[in-house]
């Protein structure tokens, strides 16, 4: 079953896009490096692949969390790929954005009611087009080993927190806990001191990256406890914006100056998400400059520069190869072992 879906996904990905498999993307050792010494590399954006990748402008390319969008990913240089966890009715944990099958998936109903074996009947479609691929829903255990040794992955866990322990077991046993990075939005002391007890019984390995958004954090302060009790690499920043409102000037307290000095004293990423909700406003999780406005409205300065001016060095997007083109070309990418400087950012630097 395993070598029949790899198959069909190499199948796909030379048809739609062949030169997919030229390139293998960064060192992992060289990626783990970057994440964990964030002063020492503030000149580097690094880039996460939302739904493991998959969009290209306007048009989608593959079915988001699919083997073949990950490969894809890994081709373009990304540095990490985010999957979205559920667990189908026999106890398999899938990869799977949706809690019902009818949008991303050539089956209809709730995903926890199937089966493993059910759910491997199902096909992954391209969203927007409804196309239909020949690649069945993915498990963990399947998605890991694509990104084994190549690339970080970002667990969007959809499940009860009380999963976490056992999706960290699952990439443990795979000799890779610490290849994937689990989060949860924090506000309080509480929550934090939740996730401090929940963390002891994951066991060691896996990194933890705190969610703070804006709407209910607006202290530094609060900032700087939440990422010692955990000593983060990154944090995940949430700039809501609402429908109707401009853009944001000055990216909101957990972009402003005394946010930036305090990851710059804890050593940590300022990450912020780009990517678009469905059918919500656009930009909604990056103060109205995600996405969109980079691809759509041409204007990546206005959305990709302008979370790196105000200190973002990771962005996670949907629009991976977008993101990295912008950077490369205004000298925001530096390269790994073996990869060559791209020729804009040679002209930028000069």
């Amino acid at each position: 079953m395993w070598k029949a879906t790899v198959a069909a996904a190499f199948v796909l990905l030379a048809a739609i896009h062949a030169p997919a498999l030229a390139a293998e993307g960064a060192p992992l050792d060289e990626i783990r490096e970057r994440l964990q010494n964030a002063n020492r590399w503030r000149d580097h954006v690094m880039v996460v692949a939302h739904r493991g990748g998959g969009l290209e402008g306007d048009r989608s390319n593959y079915p988001e969390n699919s083997i073949a969008a990950v490969l894809n990913s890994i081709d373009l240089g990304v540095e990490m790929v985010e999957l979205d966890i559920q667990k189908s009715s026999d106890g398999e944990f899938v990869v799977f954005h949706d809690s019902w099958l009818d949008r991303s998936s050539t089956c209809e109903g709730e995903l926890a009611r199937r089966t493993l074996a059910e759910l491997k009947e199902c096909r992954l479609v391209v969203a927007g087009t409804g196309a239909s691929t020949d690649e069945p829903i993915p498990t963990l255990r399947e998605l890991l080993d694509v990104t084994k040794d190549r690339i970080f992955v970002n667990i969007d866990n959809k499940l009860d927190i009380e999963a976490l322990p056992d999706i960290v077991a699952v990439a443990r046993g795979m000799g890779m806990a610490d290849q994937i990075v689990i989060k949860r939005n924090l506000w309080s002391p509480e929550k934090i001191a939740e996730m401090t007890r929940l963390l002891e019984r994951t066991g060691s390995g896996a990194i933890f990256m705190p969610i703070i958004a804006d709407d209910a954090v607006r202290d530094p302060e609060f900032l700087e406890a939440a990422t010692r009790a955990f000593s983060a690499d990154a944090v995940e920043l949430i700039a809501w914006h609402k429908g109707g409102e401009p853009m944001t000037s000055d990216g909101g307290p957990l972009f402003g100056a005394k946010a930036r000095a305090v990851a710059a004293r804890g050593d940590w990423h300022l990450w912020v998400n780009t990517y678009a909700i469905v059918n919500k406003p656009a930009g909604m999780l990056s103060g109205g400059r995600g996405d969109q406005l980079a691809t759509v409205a041409s204007m990546p300065g206005e959305a990709y520069g302008f979370w790196v001016d105000r200190g973002a060095t990771i962005i996670q997007t949907d629009q991976p190869k977008a993101a990295i083109e912008w950077l490369e070309a205004n000298g925001f990418r530096v390269p790994y072992a073996g990869e060559s400087v791209p020729v804009a950012a040679m002209a930028a630097s000069n």
